[in-house]
């Protein structure tokens, strides 16, 4: 199997994995749990800079770079459908679950009734499966990007 395809797959499988972690144990409903989701960024920066040392012989710095977002753009399309399939099949109130959390919090800080409501609304267009989804791809290639930018200067042919 090619770097990039197995790299890839192992990201998006990597992610996935973690966002049903979250989810089954219940730390996306917990307000300090919920900030562990954010180790999806270190794992992919990581597993970038692992995948592109094992390219890094036969690569110069173009090839790494394209390397590095390929395997970005594979992973991001399994977390899309991992996290469609997480917000709709297997925890289809997720949103529900993560707007009554971001109002017991608002409350707890002092917001005003009005606040909370306009804070809310403000967040509802993102509130859905497709858009979230959609973030965590985006989110994922350009993470790949911008750290493929700079570990290609080091991790290449020369």
């Amino acid at each position: 199997m090619p770097p990039t395809l197995r790299y890839g797959v192992l990201l998006g499988l990597g992610v996935a994995a973690w966002t049903f972690v979250m989810g089954l144990t219940g730390w996306y409903k917990h307000p300090i749990l919920l900030s562990l989701f954010w180790l999806v960024i270190p794992f992919q920066i990581g597993l970038l800079l692992w995948a592109l040392r094992k390219t890094a012989p036969d690569a110069g710095y173009g090839r790494q770079l394209w390397n590095g977002v390929s395997i970005s753009l594979l992973g991001s399309m399994i977390i899309y459908a991992a996290s469609i399939l997480f917000t709709t099949v297997v925890f289809p109130k997720y949103f529900q679950e993560l707007e009554a959390l971001g109002r017991q919090l608002m409350a707890q800080q002092g917001f005003s009734a009005e606040k909370i409501e306009a804070a809310v609304k403000a967040q509802a267009p993102m509130q859905t499966p497709r858009a979230s989804a959609m973030a965590g791809a985006i989110g994922t290639v350009v993470t790949g990007f911008l750290t493929s930018v700079i570990a290609a200067v080091w991790l290449r042919k020369k």
